[in-house]
């Protein structure tokens, strides 16, 4: 089954294409890297992904349906660059807010777990504001996993945690994977993403550079995978 196919997307802002005709599919249950220099259109099409804007030339299909629409925008979990987070709410509270949305019918028993599950338990009446980069971002991922979405689109979901808190997340991704779930990751932390991924879509100025499998080479080097892929200069 396909989870995301795309034909020759492009996204103007202005006169500027954030991307270029852009093709690709992707299988579902597949775990993808993003990947990119700074500019060349991840963030742009994660948003696509998740329905926040649409395709200014060509078609981006979700599960075989528009992800502008609202029944296609439950089965999309999204994490952008902002947390999500509304910080007049606790922590826990942000979870219940999520929890009922996504009609968890035991919302605070599953509420209770995830907090765990992110270590924030002893701080689940806090205020997010109150707490550090990271704590915030595992706050959000949980945010996200709480509903169990089918797609899950993670805009640098490592940035700002130290190495423990990297390996809960990593931990955390590799089991929605294991249950079914299909992730897209843009990430410049490109071992982590490499152990991760089964496949690579490398963007360049908007245009796909590659899509295919994670190969060998790239996880044993993963700074190579510019090169490996033809990216240009």
């Amino acid at each position: 089954m396909i989870a995301v196919e795309a034909r020759r997307v492009t996204r103007f802002f202005g006169v500027y294409a954030a991307l270029r005709k852009a093709s690709f599919t992707v299988e579902a249950g597949a775990c993808m890297a993003l990947l990119g220099r700074n500019g060349a259109g991840k963030t742009t099409l994660l948003r696509l992904l998740a329905g926040l804007h649409a395709p200014s030339e060509g078609s981006l299909m979700v599960f075989g349906a528009d992800p502008t629409r609202a029944e296609t925008r439950r089965a999309i979990g999204f994490l952008g660059h902002g947390s999500g987070l509304y910080d007049e709410l606790s922590a826990e509270e942000n979870l219940l807010l999520a929890a009922r949305v996504a009609r968890i019918t035991d919302a605070s028993e599953t509420v209770r777990r995830w907090l765990v599950r992110v270590q924030l338990d002893r701080v689940a009446g806090n205020r997010p504001h109150e707490f550090s980069r990271g704590m915030r971002q595992r706050l959000a991922l949980a945010r996200v996993l709480i509903g169990k979405p089918r797609l899950l689109l993670l805009d640098e979901p490592l940035t700002a945690l130290d190495d423990r808190a990297t390996q809960m997340v990593r931990g955390l991704l590799e089991e929605a994977i294991a249950t079914g779930a299909t992730l897209l990751m843009s990430t410049h932390h490109l071992s982590e993403g490499m152990q991760l991924a089964s496949q690579v879509l490398l963007l360049d100025r908007g245009g796909v550079a590659y899509c295919g499998e994670r190969t060998p080479a790239m996880l044993a080097d993963p700074g190579s995978v510019y090169t490996l892929c033809g990216e240009r200069a």
